[in-house]
């Protein structure tokens, strides 16, 4: 029970720091949850979560890391796989090796196996606190896909020098040749029996599939189950759990790129769950993180052994260490580029971007866990040296990486993205685009017979905010966009005309009625001259009418007897001649008028499912919760989409705020509609 109260309480806390986010936005998510997790655990019944390591790889690291290598754009990862390389293994190697020497030297009650733990430790990025701090300030896209890249490929090289570090300082016994091996056949294993599980699991549900077996909850069950048995699999078998769990989302990413006849509502399951369970392990990662930080600090600030300041100062040391090495192997890097005249998709980084990819090297939880991992005793059963100390420094790093990328990185990329990027204005415009459109594609993915007018009107509103975003809408565009409708609706009435004779010629009409109607569209044809829409509105308003009188017992109105005492006729006519309108529509429709045209053909669909609806004895209308249904579809969409762009880092936290509060209000106004 205690268990579950610990888990609501930190539920709690991640809807908090959500929401103080909203009155402080210049502090970061993760460094709310961090606070919020330190002050809950201060409290005198407070939590208290002794961090176990391998539940916490497995229940966190796993889903996190598979989701990045599901979303990260492959053909941008391979464009830059030099440099991801370079950081991922080099520069982690090159830390181990110098940090390691440092913190020895540093500190000499670290022995230098354990100071080499301790660096290995610190090397890895934290793929969780990197996408934070980008979704935060913005980073360029290209930094943006190196930093991702990186922290994708860093935690396994890390940890696996961590633990041939530790076990070192265990044993007494270490060989670099067997160590080179062991992390080129676990590093290889785990990409290989990754994408292999992967590629399994999703055989599985289509195989599942084929069975006829469609429940979207089986197959979203196999989606969640997959990063971690991929994950417990690899590291039973003795390969790299992390990037197992990489290549397994990437094998997934390809497969659902092939497959494009998977369902819309799957896609729309699969990513509302994935968003929450993303929301809620992002937000635990921190909180839990913070949690611990109190048991940290008490161990060495209580303990009259250490000098509190010099302690902090080793902090300090350390940090600003780990940044200049980060900083001189960038620099060194695209210099030797240089030299060797090698093109970078990124180009020629100037010092301010080299310096917001030093700063991004945020530590995370994955530092904090490994190094809870370190056991407390050696093999002749002594006591772990300065195990305590190695977890304060670990933690402290991480908090000051933390700090220190929440202070700098906003001010630098700030700058730094008006020169080398869209403005916030043209990328607001450029995600609005992609949203509606996304939105489009789910409608049209819907459409079927039943609802087809309902569909053509959803899409026809959508395409209209595509040009209201656009800004083609201006006085100019407005009277080009009037002269089009003009002459789509008299193609249309030309043809109900020419129907009307058909149905004339074939006796289906009688000749004071085919008057009756040729005199309606000539009334239809001089609305024309003074408002495009008029026409079909009035349609409508004149259908409902003479329904609504029939069906209702109303008095006749005498200006109106034909109408009313031959409304079966005039629906059959009124069917007939749009169904014509609406072929010859389709006839004359180009890219020029497409917009447009789909507009106007949308509100004849609208007649025509009225006409149909009456016929079959309904007195409600189903075109509106028809419309109502596939809005919704495309909210969700648009919803779905703005959240990728967010965490893509295609769209920052303030652009992805006003496309959620435009979505919030089509919604309402929807919902008010219906």
């Amino acid at each position: 029970m205690e268990i579950f109260i610990a888990v609501l309480v930190l539920l709690v806390l991640i809807g908090l720091s959500n929401i103080l986010n909203r009155f402080v936005p210049f502090i970061p998510v993760p460094l709310i949850q961090i606070v919020l997790g330190v002050a809950i655990a201060l409290l005198p019944a407070g939590v208290h979560l002794p961090l176990n390591p391998e539940l916490f790889f497995v229940l966190f690291i796993a889903p996190l890391l598979y989701n990045d290598g599901k979303r990260t754009p492959r053909n941008e990862l391979w464009n830059l796989r030099a440099p991801i390389l370079l950081l991922a293994l080099g520069l982690v190697f090159v830390t181990v090796v110098v940090a390691g020497y440092a913190i020895h030297w540093l500190i000499p009650s670290i022995p230098l196996p354990a100071a080499f733990a301790l660096a290995a430790i610190l090397s890895p990025t934290d793929a969780v606190a990197v996408g934070a701090m980008a979704g935060r300030v913005h980073l360029p896209k290209g930094i943006h896909r190196l930093l991702e890249g990186e922290a994708l490929m860093n935690d396994a090289s890390g940890l696996v020098a961590f633990k041939f570090a530790i076990a070192a300082t265990v044993t007494g016994v270490f060989s670099l040749a067997n160590a080179t091996f062991s992390f080129i056949l676990i590093a290889i294993g785990g990409l290989l029996v990754g994408a292999l599980l992967s590629f399994l699991l999703i055989r599985l549900g289509v195989w599942i599939r084929r069975l006829g077996m469609e429940d979207v909850t089986i197959h979203m069950l196999l989606q969640i189950l997959t990063p971690f048995v991929i994950y417990l699999v690899s590291e039973e078998i003795g390969v790299s759990g992390i990037l197992a769990v990489v290549a397994g989302g990437i094998i997934h990413a390809i497969e659902r790129d092939r497959a494009e006849s998977v369902q819309l509502k799957m896609q729309v399951v699969s990513a509302s769950t994935w968003s929450v369970i993303l929301f809620i392990l992002n937000g635990l990662v921190f909180v839990i993180l913070g949690v611990q930080v109190p048991d940290v600090l008490s161990t060495i600030f209580e303990n009259v052994s250490f000098n509190n300041l010099q302690v902090l100062g080793y902090v300090g040391l350390i940090s600003v260490l780990l940044l200049i090495l980060r900083f001189l192997w960038i620099y060194l890097f695209w210099q030797g580029n240089e030299l060797l005249r090698t093109k970078s998709s990124i180009g020629r980084p100037r010092l301010k971007e080299i310096t917001i990819i030093s700063l991004s090297g945020v530590r995370g939880a994955v530092t904090l866990a490994g190094a809870f991992s370190i056991p407390y005793v050696l093999q002749d059963g002594s006591p772990f040296p300065e195990r305590d100390l190695i977890i304060f420094l670990a933690a402290g790093v991480i908090l000051f990486s933390l700090i220190a990328a929440s202070v700098f990185l906003p001010v630098l990329a700030k700058d730094d993205g008006k020169s080398t990027e869209e403005t916030p204005q043209k990328s607001e415009r450029k995600a609005h685009d992609i949203m509606l459109n996304a939105a489009i594609r789910a409608v049209k993915s819907e459409m079927n017979d039943e609802n087809k007018a309902a569909a053509l009107a959803v899409v026809s509103d959508l395409s209209k905010y595509i040009r209201q975003a656009a800004g083609q809408l201006t006085a100019g565009k407005r009277k080009d966009i009037q002269k089009q409708e003009t002459a789509i609706n008299l193609i249309a009435t030309r043809a109900e005309r020419k129907e009307i004779e058909v149905m004339l010629d074939e006796n289906a009409i009688a000749s004071d009625a085919a008057f009756k109607c040729d005199s309606w569209l000539d009334r239809k044809e001089m609305m024309l001259a003074n408002r495009t829409n008029t026409q079909i509105m009035t349609s409508i308003s004149e259908i409902g009418r003479v329904l609504g009188h029939l069906f209702t017992n109303r008095s006749q109105k005498p200006s109106q007897p034909f109408m009313l005492e031959n409304a079966e006729l005039f629906r059959q006519v009124k069917l007939r001649t749009s169904e014509a309108a609406i072929k010859a529509i389709r006839a004359h429709m180009n890219d020029g008028n497409r917009v447009v045209a789909l507009s106007v053909i949308a509100k004849y669909e609208r007649v025509i499912a009225k006409l149909r609806t009456w016929n079959q004895g309904i007195t409600e209308d189903p075109f509106n919760q028809e419309k109502l249904e596939l809005q919704m579809v495309a909210i969700q969409e648009q919803r779905n989409t703005v959240q990728q762009l967010y965490e893509n880092g295609e769209i920052n936290r303030d652009v992805a705020a006003k496309l959620r509060r435009f979505i919030n209000d089509v919604e309402a106004t929807a919902l008010k509609n219906t």
